[in-house]
């Protein structure tokens, strides 16, 4: 017979021991068989999220795996070390590591980790992320095995758009990528310095120059040819416009180009004549005219009208002169011509005539405020004919 007391004490010492004898005491008595049971801890394994509960005589957690077949490597996580002993009641917690590509920069290596977000695999990587770093996915994502991690380091790149200067900080790798980031819109004309397949460095300043083209349409005067035609009927050293010409129109069609609104370049498409011009056609006299500044007995034999007039004086810049006589006379041209502004009603436009004071002259032009008898006499400057003043002189009309 088995001492069942001194058989449970040595249970206590050796669990090992203790299913050795409780097997023994199986096939002997019912005793044994409550004693063995008595042995086993229960604990509960935790793996890769799934829970059990197992109940065990193993000593040590390597013993507990080794029972229930599971295998840990040393990139795996367990909660406890393989050497602690086990108790009843224990939780045990295993998290099988996995694979995941890292690609940092462009440069991509296989890892393992039991990392449940995209933050914790890069915490357990040791890797740091700035304010303009950009990681993908997320990183509060939650990731299986196999997930690829995709880590671009940002840097200072400067940016001018326009004109309008910037500093950026980038994770592109080429020009294009960096413009299609900052969201620039290219035109097929604009200008990309570097190009657009150049690599990306540190502070790498990328211009973009907006070029511009676009149609103008200018209509442009076609200046009257001026002919001049000798005259003998006119005095020498006098004009008179025959025909007073006009100036003719021509379209131009031009192509403008500006670079960040600045006019580089304007290119003449077409021109297109709209209207002809129109000679202007200036007799010139080239008559020999006697010296009037002293009336001889001849003239004063053929006087026909003496009377006495208001007069005063005009200049070829007068306020409203054109410099058109009513007869044809251009005298800013001629400002050193005898001329005289008459009303034609009395004294008649072609006249020659002299007058007190100033001598022989053309009775050539008329004006507004001339009427009756009242004359207006030229001198070649406003200066000369304000010293004239206003004044009555005498007028002979000659026939």
């Amino acid at each position: 017979m088995f001492h069942t007391g001194k058989l449970l004490s040595k249970l206590r010492t050796s669990k090992k021991l203790a299913l050795q004898l409780t097997s023994a005491l199986i096939v002997s008595s019912s005793v044994g068989t409550a004693a063995y049971a008595a042995t086993k801890e229960n604990v509960t394994i935790e793996l890769d999220g799934k829970k059990q509960v197992v109940y065990t005589h193993a000593d040590t957690v390597k013993e507990l795996l080794k029972d229930e077949e599971i295998k840990v490597a040393n990139r795996d996580y367990i909660s406890a070390s393989l050497s602690e002993e086990v108790e009843d009641n224990m939780k045990l917690v295993i998290a099988k590591a996995k694979p995941f590509t890292l690609d940092v920069n462009g440069k991509s290596q296989t890892v393992w980790s039991t990392a449940k977000t995209v933050q914790e695999l890069l915490d357990q990587q040791k890797i740091q992320l700035g304010e303009h770093d950009k990681v993908t996915p997320e990183r509060n994502t939650a990731i299986q095995g196999h997930n690829t991690i995709k880590v671009e380091t940002a840097f200072p790149v400067i940016l001018n758009v326009g004109g309008q200067q910037t500093n950026v900080w980038s994770t592109s790798i080429t020009v294009a990528d960096f413009l299609k980031q900052q969201q620039v819109a290219l035109q097929e004309s604009d200008k990309v310095t570097p190009a657009l397949d150049q690599l990306l460095a540190e502070n790498t300043p990328v211009t973009v120059t907006k070029v511009e083209k676009v149609t103008d349409v200018v209509e442009e005067p076609i200046p009257a040819a001026v002919v001049k035609q000798k005259d003998d009927s006119l005095p020498a050293g006098t004009e008179k416009v025959l025909q007073e010409g006009e100036d003719g129109t021509i379209q131009r069609t031009f192509e403008v180009v500006k670079e960040n609104g600045v006019v580089t370049a304007r290119n003449l498409q077409k021109e297109e004549k709209l209207k002809d011009s129109q000679d202007r056609i200036i007799a010139v006299g080239t008559k020999n005219v006697e010296n009037y500044d002293t009336p001889s007995r001849g003239n004063e034999a053929g006087a026909a009208d003496e009377f006495y007039v208001e007069a005063t004086a005009y200049g070829p810049d007068c306020g409203g002169c054109t410099g058109i006589t009513a007869s044809g006379y251009n005298i800013k041209a001629n400002p050193n011509m005898k001329m005289i502004a008459v009303d034609p009603s009395v004294i008649p436009l072609g006249s020659k005539v002299w007058v007190e004071g100033y001598g022989y002259a053309i009775a050539g032009d008329t004006g507004g405020a001339i009427k009756g008898h009242r004359i207006d006499v030229l001198y070649p400057s406003e200066a000369a004919a304000s010293s004239w003043g206003r004044k009555r002189v005498k007028v002979r009309v000659l026939r």
